[in-house]
């Protein structure tokens, strides 16, 4: 056990960071219940699932901090989480829009601007898409694709790894690991796309309730769990993180993204519970009352 050979400072930086963990578990739950009570059923599950992303990832972080050896497996239920998260996440949008009906309605004549990042964003020159029940379909089959491929593919790791065929720092051509990473970046992008041909729309609408803070809270998220990690696991295969006895170079990197991990994803909780919480259940009625009437204007 990595502890177990830890001095004084080590010992209380792994107190105070398996404190962090718990506070925002606490948090997280306070804030569960608080959305239990005030939001409507409809909302509900969607917003408790992505409250949960930040604590998750920062559970399954310290987890993997006191047990080196579960680090595959947490990094794995972290993956698989936050792959959910992201189509929840435009679900959410399309929720507080109405639902997709009213949706619909609201921008009957608009037409999503697919030039955005992180897949188009250096091609402005793309047509820009009308707003049907179609393109809605394709644009939740984008993040859906992504909560479901990505488990499939990290358990299809799993068990090339419990048969000694998959080597998570191995990025040779001949091995299965570069091609499932690959794999599973071509689908990131196409969900994170996705969510933000979305938002782009959405946002000035949706602005009274504050997706401007939570797309950017769900944007750090990515950020931090996605490539953060990346950054630090390639430092650590290229031997730029030195190793230190009894820590290789990419243990010592898992080890230096998990802590970093923990303690952002504990400012990312606090804040959530901030932004989830300021006066939505006083925001629904208005935009309600001032859609319905211009509905029926638009009705010949």
């Amino acid at each position: 056990s990595l502890s177990a050979g830890l001095d004084l400072p080590g010992r209380f930086l792994f107190a105070t960071l398996t404190l962090m963990t718990l506070i925002a578990i606490l948090v997280f739950i306070e804030e569960a219940v608080y959305i239990y009570r005030k939001i409507p059923s409809s909302k509900r599950a969607i917003i408790i699932w992505i409250n949960a992303a930040a604590p998750v990832i920062s559970t399954t972080s310290c987890i993997g901090m006191w047990v080196p050896r579960s680090t595959m497996f947490t990094d794995f239920t972290a993956g698989i989480f936050f792959a959910i998260v992201i189509h929840k996440f435009l679900m959410m949008m399309i929720k507080e829009c109405g639902g997709q009906k009213v949706l619909l309605r609201h921008f009957e004549n608009g037409r999503f601007t697919i030039s955005t990042g992180p897949c188009c964003c250096c091609c402005p020159c793309l047509t820009r898409v009308p707003i049907t029940r179609q393109t809605l379909f394709w644009l939740k089959l984008g993040t859906f694709q992504f909560a479901v491929l990505r488990p499939v593919l990290i358990f299809l790791s799993i068990v090339l790894w419990t048969n000694g065929n998959y080597v998570l720092y191995n990025l040779s051509p001949k091995g299965p690991a570069l091609w499932i990473s690959c794999f599973i970046g071509a689908l990131t992008l196409f969900a994170l796309w996705a969510v933000g041909i979305m938002f782009r729309k959405v946002r000035i609408l949706l602005k009274s309730k504050n997706i401007i803070p939570k797309f950017a809270l769900y944007q750090f998220i990515v950020i931090l769990n996605q490539l953060q990690t990346t950054v630090i696991n390639i430092f650590a295969t290229q031997k730029i993180i030195p190793c230190a006895p009894p820590l290789s170079s990419t243990a010592r990197g898992s080890y230096i993204a998990q802590q970093l991990l923990i303690m952002e994803m504990f400012l990312i909780t606090v804040i959530s519970r901030v932004v989830y919480r300021r006066k939505y259940h006083d925001l629904e009625p208005p935009e309600c009352s001032s859609e319905e009437p211009v509905d029926k204007k638009q009705t010949p």
